[in-house]
């Protein structure tokens, strides 16, 4: 339990506490801390190459820290393996940065995927499954269609269906909006906040869209070469004094990041 300003409890779905991971000589995360509380919306921004993307996938161990811990519900998880890692996996659930959407399979098929892989349910189960999430999402009568027969925001509406159909604790999403037209990110923006409120999550996002995406967060964490350099409520982040993180805001209303290197955001 962490303790807030008016004296109450908050419980801490994610505690990372200085992680760090280096490729080759480059010192992607560099003693990365983080708190993320349980049942809220905490997004990651920052420049291009600053370590957000990297990081996300620390957190189900995709990738594996050089050094520091990260506690899932309380379970410190970077020394897990096999069945303790699967258990910890299936808290969460993934929107990957392109959607990832298998062309070949119709949209039932895409948001069941991960029921027939990793579920004993009936198929009669799986059904009620994948048509109760899709209509979460308003994608009601398009489980016949193929992900090519679908609007970009439609994909992205698909693929937010799979990572929610197995009923996730914690859900990530890295750059929602990647690839759709500016007026179409506010939908998604709003879509990520009713189904996060709708379905009890905690989510993460990493995202690009700033300051619009602010409107749904409840906590903001700005990543700088590879810290997390100001963490906070969206106005204690906004009236922050740093001044990478000026810069940082300048440069996305200018249209341009800040820095730019060759590790993947």
């Amino acid at each position: 339990m962490s303790f807030e300003s008016n004296g109450t409890t908050t419980a801490k779905a994610i505690e990372v506490r200085g992680l760090k991971h280096r490729f080759g000589r480059q010192q992607v995360l560099d003693g990365v801390d983080l708190t993320v509380p349980t049942g809220t919306i905490t997004t990651i921004v920052g420049p291009s190459g600053c370590g957000k993307t990297v990081f996300l996938k620390h957190l189900n161990l995709l990738l594996r820290p050089d050094s520091g811990s990260i506690t899932i519900d309380g379970v410190e998880i970077t020394k897990l393996r096999n069945r303790g890692l699967d258990a910890v996996r299936e808290k969460f659930g993934m929107l990957f940065q392109a959607g990832a959407l298998f062309d070949s399979m119709s949209v039932f098929d895409n948001v069941s995927f991960p029921l027939v892989e990793k579920t004993d349910l009936a198929p009669e189960q799986i059904n009620r499954r994948v048509h109760q999430t899709l209509a979460a999402v308003g994608l009601e009568g398009i489980e016949g269609k193929f992900p090519s027969e679908l609007s970009g925001g439609m994909q992205k509406r698909a693929a937010l269906a799979r990572a929610l159909v197995t009923q996730p604790k914690i859900l990530m999403l890295d750059e929602p909006t990647t690839g759709l037209d500016p007026t179409r990110t506010g939908s998604i923006h709003r879509l990520v906040r009713k189904t996060q409120q709708e379905f009890g999550l905690t989510a993460v996002v990493v995202s690009h869209d700033v300051p619009e995406v602010f409107s749904i967060s409840d906590r903001v964490a700005f990543m700088h070469r590879g810290k997390m350099k100001v963490v906070g409520t969206v106005d204690e982040v906004m009236a922050s004094g740093d001044e990478d993180f000026k810069q940082f805001l300048a440069g996305r209303a200018g249209g341009d990041d800040v820095e730019n290197n060759q590790v993947s955001s």
